[in-house]
């Protein structure tokens, strides 16, 4: 798959371009070695530069990058003996939300999150990654499955928002999110839910309300979409920026706020840039934190939970 460059990055395609000619000329026209070593250096420095200084608007860019991991690539990566399981039970089978049984090294666990697709034909099947009610509720079917046998929840969120549809308004968009948070906020086993790239709106917070919530380096995490705020806020979509500027909507803000747990640190470049690394250092953290439940009862992981949504927003 050729590198998709943002808007931000041009001065380091351009740089990565003459690298790629450079490279094709010395194959025919003699050695460019040296100039080829220099300019990657130097690409490399830009690069740390640039990521060093990421403003929420250009983070809000990384977190949609077309190339970042998503759910699939972290159920391949991370985990073994996977089963999908499929259906709410009522009306159908969503495809942005998936989900099922599988096992996180050696240990069994329930695992779901949203799926946005890879290219034009998986992204129309996995609706962008927006779910209908269906999904919301398979999602609780899972997690009732989960306590049951006792079994870990690991959540993976990454949506624009739930799908704002006439049938899905019809079939209860509303409740199912409500519901679907319910049941994450009354689980008795431990819940891990990983932002890894855009956590919009009840769409996310609708499989993200658990246990611990952790979020990698240069995810987003809001109530809205930057646009949807500036469509609100000022009758102007354009304004999208000047929103995610003003809505706190990254990680060390998060974090400050006590929404966020815990971030994951992300290859130079963003997940997309070292897909393999990126998984692994959320593999990582996955299992230290699922450590930490260990020696908890059930009650005592319900307890632990509701004392930490009490603790946001209290002076």
């Amino acid at each position: 798959m050729a590198t998709h460059y943002l808007d931000f990055e041009k001065p380091i395609a351009d740089l990565e371009a003459k690298i790629d000619e450079l490279s094709a000329l010395s194959e025919t026209s003699g050695s460019f070695e040296s100039e080829i070593a220099g300019l990657r250096k130097k690409a490399e420095q830009l690069r740390k530069k640039t990521y060093a200084g990421l403003d929420p608007w250009m983070k809000t860019q990384v977190a949609r990058h077309p190339q970042r991991p998503h759910f699939i690539d972290y159920v391949e990566a991370l985990f073994t003996d996977w089963n999908e399981l499929h259906g709410d039970r009522q009306f159908g089978d969503d495809q942005a939300i998936l989900g099922g049984l599988a096992r996180f090294r050696g240990r069994p666990v329930v695992i779901m999150g949203h799926e946005k697709g890879h290219d034009t034909a998986t992204r129309i099947t996995h609706n962008f990654g927006m779910a209908r009610p269906e999904g919301y509720r398979k999602a609780v079917r899972l997690m009732d499955m989960a306590e049951q046998f006792g079994l870990p929840v690991l959540s993976f969120v990454d949506t624009a928002g739930a799908y704002p549809g006439l049938g899905a308004e019809e079939r209860g968009q509303a409740e199912a999110i409500a519901r679907s948070t319910e049941r994450c906020l009354t689980l008795g086993v431990p819940s891990i839910a990983t932002i890894t790239g855009e956590g919009g709106s009840g769409g996310a917070i609708a499989i993200a309300a658990a246990s611990r919530v952790l979020m990698l380096e240069h995810s987003i995490y809001s109530v809205i979409s930057p646009e949807g705020a500036a469509g609100i806020l000022w009758r102007d979509g354009t304004r999208a920026k000047d929103a995610a500027m003003a809505m706190k909507i990254t990680g060390p803000d998060l974090i400050n706020l006590k929404i966020v747990d815990r971030l994951i640190e992300e290859p130079l470049g963003g997940a997309h840039a070292d897909r393999k690394a990126a998984l692994t250092n959320v593999g990582n953290v996955l299992a230290e934190e699922l450590k930490s439940f260990e020696s908890l009862s059930p009650k005592q992981i319900k307890k632990q939970r509701a004392e930490r949504y009490y603790a946001i927003g209290a002076l």
